[in-house]
């Protein structure tokens, strides 16, 4: 039996698959690759007046990511775009045996037992860095 933490919790948030599909345009859109495993995760969000309207990702990588992902999907919808910045770091800082994130986030919680397992960290924090590239570009000016 593996010794990964693939929680039915966790399976169960990768099978809700909240947000999964593609958002039409106009969007803004950021895209992450592992390159050791093949994991890929690509989130589209709409973004108006400094908050996220809506959020789609595909994803096609690993149960943890893909359950990040549906969190992404279901947590980030009328929150800040700043708030993304400080998922970022709450999950870090719970990975690194901190205190999960709390408020809309707080379903990271399920993911506090891969902090034992370093090379994994990766896969939780795929959606969420590919959702800040694709929030960095509502920053930038379209051409």
């Amino acid at each position: 039996m593996s010794d990964l933490p693939y929680s039915k919790d966790i399976l169960r948030l990768a099978a809700e698959s909240v947000g999964a599909g593609r958002l039409t345009p106009p969007c803004e859109t950021g895209s992450e690759f592992n390159p050791a495993c093949g994991d890929r995760s690509i989130v589209d969000l709409r973004i108006e007046n400094g908050r996220i309207a809506a959020v789609a990702h595909e994803t096609k990588a690993c149960v943890l990511a893909q359950a990040s992902a549906s969190i992404l999907g279901s947590a980030l919808p009328g929150r800040r775009v700043d708030d993304l910045a400080k998922l970022k770091s709450d999950v870090l800082a719970m990975l690194k045996g901190g205190s999960p994130p709390q408020g809309p986030f707080e379903r990271y919680a399920h993911f506090k037992d891969v902090a034992q397992h370093p090379g994994r960290h990766t896969c939780v924090l795929l959606p969420i860095e590919a959702a800040l590239k694709a929030a960095s570009q509502a920053r930038e000016p379209r051409s």
